[in-house]
């Protein structure tokens, strides 16, 4: 553990006028706050955060970063609040200190909703100064080299799950690549231990046979350089086990296929030696077609700058070859925090990067936790291609992305408003992929929405948010259409006129924000009729007998313009309910086929009589079919069968049609007592959580 004047030596090498009695304060206050907390290795506490403050320190970061990362924990862990902090340290550290705060101790919070509440937190402080990303990453990064310790093996799988998933992305993000590989390899040590001591276990092996080699070829690179003039630094090392061991998951293949386990790395002066070098190579061994990638001219949306190929050594060995500047190496490591700690004039990143502005879009689009974890790995993970628009603004975008994803990402407007684009100058359909370069010119229409069934093809999380929250804007406006006219029935069975003002008046004694909040929830089934009679005009339902506890009776049918005796049926085409105007097809031999008017079969022409009739009085319900789109996640089917007991309608028939993951799609026939009787059961249907799509048959 660092020493207090370990420390405070450290941030004077690089930072002569720093204000050592600050930092002193601070170092002393740490340790005071934790005390006697001991971690799960035995050492005090206060070891973390000092080790946490020593990272930060080796990125050459400000004083107020270092502080901060001092106190990081006080907050959570100790008796201290954040006021204290901003009266001894200053209003910037304490912004800072409340920003890397994790929120483990929200109660009542399932783990997901955890998760996503701290990671909702962590963005938003993020999108303000990004210093607290770079002290959060820091600290994971300490606990990921003591996580061993944790004796509880669910503990140490969650913490390395989270790593793998949320921060080592994050830190790849932000060009943070030392962080992302350590972060990985303790990650994939914990998640995956047989893999790992098998695949270190080779590597160990193969070091032992050939002894020397990355040595030998590093000096063979080094030579080849030099007899062409240019100066050059050569390093080489194996790839580390999570590297090699995603490769083979990747390309399906065995350890002994994996031919590039050694990667070197070429270091140059000058951006044009990088050029020069790589001509070299490529004279000297063959390169391998397909491998060579030019992140100089076109860097990573974090900056990554580097020439990446791949050469056929001797004996058809495979071996990978990054070049780059000294400069480019030394932003390249550390990425954003390098950036942050040699800006010139003392100007400082705002942290509204585009990719971190789509983060804070897709933290307010979604809609529960799962979404928001979904949507962010989607959004952080990182294997970029490049395309253009046709005004030759770059967009980077995850392999494998979209017209849709495309449109997306130059404004969400214009991906709500998307029906077509042209790729490369050619008519293509939204959902094709795009490739490196592609110039994406999308077409839109005014009175255009998004589509559900984007979500089976978009990759990006912004477009997935979006998606998501344009299609229950639009399910919900419908469901208030629905509540709208069954308002109208309600507020006819009043003994007075319903008006504005008692809407009003309805609105506030029911809670609800407007008019639109009043019809979704009659729409959805969440307010009876006899709650907003009385809400409407209060003391109008006293004499109304209580509503009779439901059972199940026999269904009767009855049809008015049918010879007595004339046998009929419903048709299965549309099976229509009382309360649809109905037509009756009759053919010779056959009962007469009862269908809705406006059924397909009628409008595909038919041979048969055409019969006028209607619903006689004595009918007392129907069979109606629905079709449903579900979430595939468990409860999902609980949760729709509860609707339609609570809608008092029994089913009949339930039937899978179609798995395509992440949904279900189901045809349900249900018992109704009328057309609406079934349109209530679909309002409440599409405002459930659990149904995606719901459409009557």
């Amino acid at each position: 553990m660092l020493r207090q004047y370990e420390l405070v030596e450290r941030v004077k090498e690089y930072a002569p006028e720093a204000d050592e009695a600050l930092l002193n304060r601070a170092y002393v206050y740490t340790v005071q706050k934790h005390g006697t907390q001991k971690r799960a290795s035995g050492d005090p506490y206060f070891s973390h955060p000092v080790e946490v403050a020593g990272l930060m320190t080796e990125l050459k970061l400000d004083l107020q970063t270092i502080v901060t990362a001092l106190l990081h924990d006080t907050v959570e862990d100790t008796l201290a609040t954040i006021d204290e902090i901003e009266k001894l340290f200053g209003p910037d550290v304490a912004r800072l200190v409340d920003g890397v705060t994790k929120l483990s101790k929200i109660e009542a919070m399932t783990e997901s909703e955890r998760a996503a509440e701290n990671l909702r937190k962590f963005f938003l402080a993020m999108s303000e100064d990004l210093r607290v990303l770079l002290v959060k990453l820091a600290d994971r990064l300490h606990n990921m080299r003591t996580l061993h310790f944790i004796k509880n093996p669910e503990k140490r799988q969650r913490i390395a799950r989270e790593t793998m998933d949320i921060y080592a992305p994050l830190a790849e993000r932000v060009g943070m690549y030392e962080y992302m590989r350590e972060m990985q390899l303790l990650a994939f040590e914990q998640l995956e231990p047989e893999a790992y001591a098998t695949i270190a276990g080779r590597l160990a092996q193969i070091r032992s046979q050939e002894g020397g080699q990355v040595d030998a070829i590093a000096l063979a690179i080094k030579q080849a350089l030099a007899e062409a003039d240019v100066k050059v630094e050569v390093t080489g090392r194996e790839k580390h086990p999570y590297s090699i061991w995603k490769k083979m998951a990747e390309r399906h293949v065995t350890f002994e296929q994996i031919t590039d386990i050694m990667a070197f790395r070429v270091l140059t002066e000058t951006p044009e030696d990088c050029y020069r070098a790589l001509g070299v190579l490529h004279q000297t061994w063959q390169m391998i077609p397909g491998r060579f990638k030019d992140y100089i001219s076109t860097p990573k949306s974090n900056g990554y700058s580097s020439l990446h190929t791949a050469l056929i050594y001797e004996n058809s060995m495979r071996m990978e070859v990054q070049i780059r500047s000294r400069e480019m190496h030394r932003l390249n490591e550390f990425g954003l925090a390098a950036h942050w700690a040699y800006k010139q004039g003392g100007a400082r990143p705002d942290g509204q990067v585009g990719w971190l502005r789509d983060l804070i879009e897709i933290v307010d689009a979604s809609h529960d936790a799962e979404e928001l974890l979904e949507h962010t790995k989607l959004a952080i993970y990182q294997d970029r291609i490049f395309a253009f628009t046709p005004k030759g603004a770059l967009h980077q975008l995850p392999k494998g992305a979209t017209a849709v994803d495309f449109a997306y990402a130059v404004h969400t407007d214009l991906g709500n408003a998307a029906v077509g684009a042209k790729i490369n100058g050619r008519h293509m359909p939204l959902r094709t992929q795009l490739a490196n370069g592609d110039v994406v010119d999308v077409i839109k229409s005014s009175g255009s929405e998004p589509q559900l069934s984007w979500l089976g093809f978009v990759v990006t999380g912004k477009a997935r948010a979006a998606i998501r929250r344009a299609v229950r804007a639009k399910e919900r406006a419908e469901i208030a259409e629905i509540g709208a006219k069954l308002f109208d029935a309600i507020a006819g069975r009043l003994p007075t006129r319903i008006g504005k003002k008692a809407v009003e008046g309805a609105v506030r004694r029911l809670d609800l924000r407007d008019e639109e909040d009043l019809m979704f929830a009659i729409g959805s089934a969440r307010l009876s009729d006899r709650e907003v009679m009385e809400a409407l005009v209060p003391g109008s339902t006293a004499e109304l007998p209580d509503d009779p506890e439901w059972t199940r009776t026999e269904r009767a049918i009855s049809i008015k313009g049918l010879t007595p005796g004339m046998g009929f049926e419903l048709a299965e085409c549309c099976h229509p309910v009382p309360g649809d105007r109905i037509v009756g097809l009759r053919r010779p031999d056959h009962k007469v086929e009862v269908h809705t008017i406006d059924c397909l079969t009628l409008a595909n022409g038919v041979d048969a009589d055409w019969l006028d009739i209607s619903w006689g009085s004595r009918t007392t319900g129907a069979v109606g079919r629905l079709h449903l789109v579900l979430y595939n996640r468990p409860g999902t089917l609980a949760e729709v069968t509860q609707i339609f007991a609570g809608n008092r309608a029994n089913v009949v028939n339930l039937q899978m049609i179609q798995r395509d993951e992440p949904f279900g799609t189901y045809e349900v026939d249900i018992e109704v007592s009328d057309l609406a009787h079934l349109t209530r059961i679909v309002g409440s249907l599409r405002a459930s959580e659990a149904v995606a799509e719901a459409e009557r048959l």
